[in-house]
């Protein structure tokens, strides 16, 4: 029986050493990538403690001899170096040319082949959902999703993951060459970016996207920068001390406290299939109320994904039945099908920001009593009817019936998923989970899109912001890599007289971090949409992006970004800004010549709408009737500045600024 034991033990050990002794590599290396030019080239991953390890750069060629080729394998370079006690190993081998396609060999106990590796430039394209944005989801879709069939563009997806540490690899994930199968659901800004340089350059691109829609900056940054922050140090001991099976379980008890004892895994408002609490004579006197528009998590039912329907009795008098009826039910997170007594009449799928507006057929109407009745399915983040209450309104003719306030409502079906932490519960999650795996991968820069989230924190975000950069600079070891990003789009409807924006604050943190070296900011504040925070115009944030990494990266003499306040002064009661960045010159886009988004204020500090013109090639000259004695000028400062229209000659879009100080509204 001891020999029988024996025997098995060194079995067992055999099978464990031959599953250590395989050399691996974190998911970030694989065939079809792209390798960055010009540096040293860092390789690491994991076998046997003191296993030695060598990488090398492996190229095909073919050699003439006389009438005839022969294949044979050339060495471009090689490294060595041997696996530390806990398994770990990294080596680096020298700085390369462009070029391609390579063969990257690893070989220790056994041996890795990644074949139709490229030596180009390498950019990692994060932030949140308009960095997020799918290909397939722009302006043209069809046309630009057919057309993306570039194989030196090389694609990579980090899988979304929170996490409580730093991991050290992800869960899936490999290169591709960009093809109109791959491309579609790829970032369509990172795609168009990549795109750009790759029709500039001529060189291969490889593009690592990695982005979760609706994240704050802070969970995008590491603990050693996080940890000396006045305001998320705490959050963040309090992540690394979680029991996170305890979190759990404490919040699945929470969840089933908010819905009465029990969570609901399946629809009970759809049975097979038929969606029984679209009866107009469902007994709901046991449902709870709630306030429309508004998220659900905002009124009780925190961090509860899944599926709630809503119920609103409204009478019609006989003569209002005559006629069809459009019904506005404002925004709806994420996804609705819509009901009127008992009637299917609209629905709209995963699109959380569009306003619902359905026309109901005067035959479905009853004079007396109707109930519409929406399900709605929230997949993630906030959930429910929202919007602006002026927005909700059954419409008849030119009568309007107010549906805004209490309805009915109750959760049919919750998703568990949400007893897990979310991507913003602390800061540092993201970072842990999707930056971290793909350090210290070589890179050329990033570019970035992201603000939204941060929008009501704009003060803090001129610290936040600056210090994420500084923070991945440090990760990557790289130096001052450059960093590029998009200043938010204009949004929101336009403000019908000057009033404070968080927006604009925001915008105008990003212009205070253009003081970093290696920083360059791609506006779109002329491209956006009113009622979209997603605009489908992802092809001019791309090439902004790029007209940047041709300056700042490539060092190309070209003009790569608008018009930017550099001074004011005030004579004459009047204001002479002058800009830098002017190109070829200032230019309107006004066929009366007249300068548009500027206001001005004296010392009441009482802004109102200005004249401005442009009176030579770098400066404007702005006034206002209703100001004598002018003190401060902004440009832009709204949250939607709808009728901007001061451009440089080369139609790149000034940059929203104020020249006063005065405190805004966020913190």
């Amino acid at each position: 029986m001891k020999t029988k034991l024996i025997l098995l033990y060194v079995l067992l050990s055999a099978v464990v050493f031959s599953v250590n002794a395989e050399v691996k590599l974190p998911k970030i290396f694989s065939s079809n990538m792209v390798l960055q030019q010009g540096i040293e080239i860092p390789v690491w991953g994991w076998a046997t403690p003191g296993e030695e390890i060598s990488v090398s750069l492996l190229e095909q060629r073919v050699e003439t001899n006389g009438n005839t080729g022969m294949m044979s394998t050339v060495m471009l370079s090689t490294s060595e170096t041997t696996a530390d006690s806990d398994g770990k190993w990294m080596a680096k081998l020298p700085a390369q040319k462009y070029g391609g396609p390579f063969t990257l060999r690893i070989k220790g106990k056994n041996t890795i082949s990644l074949t139709n590796v490229m030596i180009g430039e390498v950019w990692v394209c994060s932030g949140q959902s308009n960095m997020e944005w799918p290909l397939a989801q722009v302006k043209n879709a069809d046309e630009e999703v057919a057309a993306a069939n570039f194989p030196n563009i090389r694609l990579f997806t980090v899988p979304k993951r929170v996490a409580q540490f730093p991991e050290d690899d992800m869960e899936s994930g490999e290169w591709l060459e960009c093809t109109p199968q791959t491309a579609h659901n790829f970032s369509a800004v990172g795609y168009f970016f990549g795109k750009a340089l790759q029709e500039e350059l001529d060189v291969p691109i490889g593009l690592i996207h990695s982005s979760w829609g609706g994240t704050v900056a802070e969970t995008w940054t590491s603990s050693q920068t996080i940890q000396n922050d006045p305001d998320f140090r705490e959050p963040m001991i309090e992540l690394q001390q979680m029991n996170l099976e305890e979190y759990r379980k404490n919040k699945e008890a929470e969840i089933r406290k908010i819905l009465g004892g029990e969570i609901p895994t399946e629809d009970e408002g759809m049975q097979n299939g038929e969606p029984v609490w679209s009866d107009p004579e469902l007994n709901d006197t046991d449902w709870s109320k709630i306030i429309a528009p508004g998220l659900w998590e905002e009124q009780g039912y925190i961090d509860i994904d899944g599926v709630g329907w809503y119920r609103k009795e409204i009478d019609l008098t006989e003569d209002q039945t005559q006629t069809n009826l459009n019904l506005h039910l404002g925004k709806i997170d994420d996804s609705d099908i819509t009901f009127l007594n008992g009637i299917e009449i609209g629905k709209t799928e995963n699109q959380y920001d569009k306003e619902r507006v359905y026309t109901i057929d005067k035959k479905y109407l009853n004079p007396g009593k109707n109930m519409i009745v929406v399900r709605v399915n929230d997949t993630g983040g906030g959930g429910g009817i929202w919007g602006d209450p002026e927005d909700q309104y059954v419409a008849i003719g030119q009568e309007k019936i107010d549906i805004s306030g209490d309805w009915k409502f109750k959760i049919s079906k919750a998703v568990m998923q949400d007893i897990d932490l979310g991507p913003n519960s602390y800061p540092t999650l993201l970072f842990n989970g999707m930056i971290n795996p793909i350090v210290p991968f070589g890179i050329k820069g990033v570019i970035w899109y992201q603000g939204e989230s941060n929008a009501s924190r704009a003060k803090q975000y001129q610290r936040v912001f600056p210090n994420l950069i500084n923070d991945w600079r440090t990760q990557w070891n790289q130096g001052d890599f450059p960093f590029l990003y998009v200043q938010l789009a204009n949004y929101m409807k336009p403000a019908q007289k000057p009033t404070e924006s968080e927006w604009a604050e925001l915008r105008e943190a990003q212009t205070m971090t253009l003081d970093l070296p290696n920083t360059g900011m791609a506006s779109a504040i002329d491209i956006g949409e009113a009622d979209d925070i997603h605009p489908r115009n992802k092809q001019d944030v791309g090439k902004r992006l790029a007209l940047n990494a041709i300056k700042v990266a490539y060092n190309k003499d070209i003009v790569y970004t608008g018009p930017t306040f550099e001074s004011v002064e005030f004579k004459d009661g009047k204001a002479y800004i002058t800009f830098s960045e002017t190109g070829s010159g200032l230019a309107v886009k006004d066929k009366y010549g007249y300068v548009k988004a500027f206001t001005i204020a004296g010392a009441d500090r009482e802004f109102y709408w200005s004249k401005a013109e442009i009176i030579n090639k770098n400066t404007v000259v702005v006034y206002s009737y209703a100001v004598t004695n002018p003190v401060a000028v902004r440009f832009g400062w709204a949250d939607n500045p709808d009728d901007l229209n001061l451009y440089n000659l080369e139609l790149l879009p000034a940059n929203p600024f104020r020249t006063d100080d005065w405190p805004g509204i966020t913190k």
